[in-house]
């Protein structure tokens, strides 16, 4: 079993914080994402970096343009060696068979997952742009679509695991943002679970951002984490 289940993000604004944040973790322990604040900051550079000090990286830049200008975006990225990325799903069947298409030629394709319905994001502020429904019927519905173009997962929040599995499988991969400690600030996040609960829910990856970068000891945080996670697949 993987032990990895957590993604450590390094949601910061250049390329030596991110390195010294990466210098107190285990490559062994976690994965790291890189978003989109440091790689425009930062640029690949930052990719290859990590990946010298033997992380995974998530690249998170969410993808969603026309078909063309997203493979080519696609097929980039994963000549860069990432290990995960992810574009938007409600992007269309074209553009999410196009993305699909671009990665697989490589000689290590990267997980290709869809975002869904940010986690950022609750039933009033879909309604008030435009979406029908709730945000775990949108989830749905878009988790359905990436699964038919063959993507290998999603983002979703946590609290839409338990359906999602039931709807797409055991082996499509769920990216779970919106991950906060019991008692912890939620910032911006809306649908936010704790870490052992996401687990319990059907998470396969948890991305996680200030409870770990903003401890006073971030390898410490992701221990504890892990040994909550741990404890939740027990």
């Amino acid at each position: 079993m993987d032990n990895r289940t957590v993604i450590v993000a390094l949601d910061v604004g250049d390329e030596a914080a991110a390195l010294a944040l990466a210098a107190r973790l285990d490559p062994k322990l976690c994965r790291v994402k890189v978003g989109k604040e440091l790689f425009v900051a930062a640029g690949p550079s930052v990719v290859a970096r990590l990946q010298e000090r033997g992380f995974e990286v998530f690249l998170d830049l969410k993808f969603h343009d026309i078909p063309n200008t997203v493979a080519g975006a696609c097929r980039s990225a994963a000549r860069i060696g990432v290990w995960l990325m992810n574009l938007h799903a409600s992007g269309g069947a074209a553009m999410r068979r196009a993305a699909r298409e671009a990665v697989a030629g490589v000689a290590r394709p990267p997980l290709l997952i869809g975002v869904t319905i940010l986690t950022s994001m609750a039933d009033a502020e879909l309604a008030n742009v435009g979406f029908a429904g709730t945000a775990e019927e949108n989830v749905l519905r878009l988790a359905r679509l990436a699964r038919a173009n063959g993507l290998d997962g999603v983002v979703c929040s946590a609290r839409e695991a338990p359906a999602l599995r039931q709807a797409a499988g055991a082996d499509f991969a769920l990216v779970t943002p919106g991950i906060r400690l019991p008692g912890g600030a939620v910032n911006d996040q809306s649908r936010t679970v704790a870490p052992a609960e996401a687990l319990r829910l059907g998470a396969t990856y948890l991305v996680i951002g200030r409870p770990i970068t903003g401890a006073a000891d971030p390898a410490a945080a992701l221990e504890s984490i892990r040994t909550s996670v741990e404890g939740a697949r027990a």
